[in-house]
C-alpha cells in the first residue's frame, strides 16, 4: 500500500513535535529517554529530526510519559486541536 504524501501542515507538526521533544529531553541522553519510552533510539532520533513526522499515538504517549509532558502540552505545542470528551 502506498502512503499518500504528507501535507505541509503534517510536516510542520512533525517539526514542532521534534523541537518540543528535544527541548524536553534537554541534556539527557537520547538512549535514556528511548529506553524509558520503550522505543529505539533511532526511532526517537527520526521523530526529533522530523524524519518521522507522524508517529503513532502510543509512541507519542510513551514519549510524553518518559519526558514528563502531558498530551495537552504536546497538542498545544504542535497546533493539534485537543479532542473533547463526548457528552454522555
Amino acid at each position: 500500500m502506498v502512503r499518500p504524501p504528507l501535507t505541509p501542515q503534517e510536516r510542520l507538526r512533525g517539526e514542532l513535535l521534534g523541537e518540543l521533544l528535544r527541548r524536553a529531553r534537554g541534556p539527557r541522553p537520547m538512549t535514556e529517554i528511548a529506553a524509558r519510552a520503550g522505543i529505539s533510539p533511532e526511532t526517537l532520533r527520526k521523530i526529533e529530526t522530523g524524519r518521522a513526522p507522524t508517529p503513532a499515538f502510543f509512541t507519542i504517549s510513551a514519549l510524553a510519559g518518559a519526558l514528563d509532558l502531558s498530551l495537552d502540552q504536546i497538542a498545544e505545542a504542535t497546533g493539534t486541536p485537543a479532542v473533547q470528551p463526548r457528552a454522555s
